[in-house]
């Protein structure tokens, strides 16, 4: 059975260098925010956000624990503020949207409010040659409308500027899916 979240790391590594920026735009326990971390190295940067407090905490002892170099910067904010503190093009930027794992308050969940306008705002810190990684969960009703909502967004965009790929379980459709987009080199 394919690993989904392995094959995310795997289309991350074909544009993340290290010294490169990246951005965990819901940080959760901070498992992506560890792999930005490392993958950058000591001469990167890596800024991840959330709105709970608890993933902050959970992330920097992550981090600590797996001997990251401390090139991070976890901000305690929503992912739609991200242009507020990322002043520089980004190589890389990962979403995993729902609810922060292991948590007992599962009604707390990204939001289509903040989401897409989010999202619209991490496409637009793309460098050249990067790539933003959209995990969606629509096995609870918000993550259902959320993922619909960003894949009717994901096709207004040109083709010309972006490549657009969506990955999901064909047979399982409220399995999380994930939708990659890659900024095309210029010429």
């Amino acid at each position: 059975m394919t690993d989904l979240l392995g094959l995310q790391k795997k289309f991350i590594l074909e544009h993340l260098r290290e010294g490169d920026v990246a951005v965990d735009f819901t940080m959760g326990n901070g498992h992506d925010t560890v792999f930005l971390s490392k993958t950058v190295g000591g001469s990167g940067k890596v800024y991840a956000f959330d709105i709970q407090p608890d993933a902050l905490a959970s992330t920097e002892q992550n981090l600590i624990e797996s001997s990251c170099p401390f090139n991070w910067h976890l901000v305690c904010a929503s992912h739609d503020r991200a242009d507020e503190y990322v002043k520089e093009p980004i190589k890389a930027g990962m979403f995993n949207l729902g609810y922060l794992p292991g948590a007992n308050r599962k009604q707390l969940t990204t939001k289509r409010e903040t989401t897409l306008p989010a999202v619209r705002k991490a496409i637009g810190m793309l460098g050249e040659d990067a790539v933003l990684c959209v995990a969606v969960y629509p096995g609870h009703e918000e993550g259902r409308l959320e993922g619909l909502e960003l894949i009717k967004y994901f096709e207004s965009l040109s083709r010309f500027e972006y490549g657009i790929t969506e990955i999901r379980m064909v047979n399982s459709p409220e399995s999380p899916f994930f939708v990659l987009i890659e900024t095309k080199e210029k010429k």
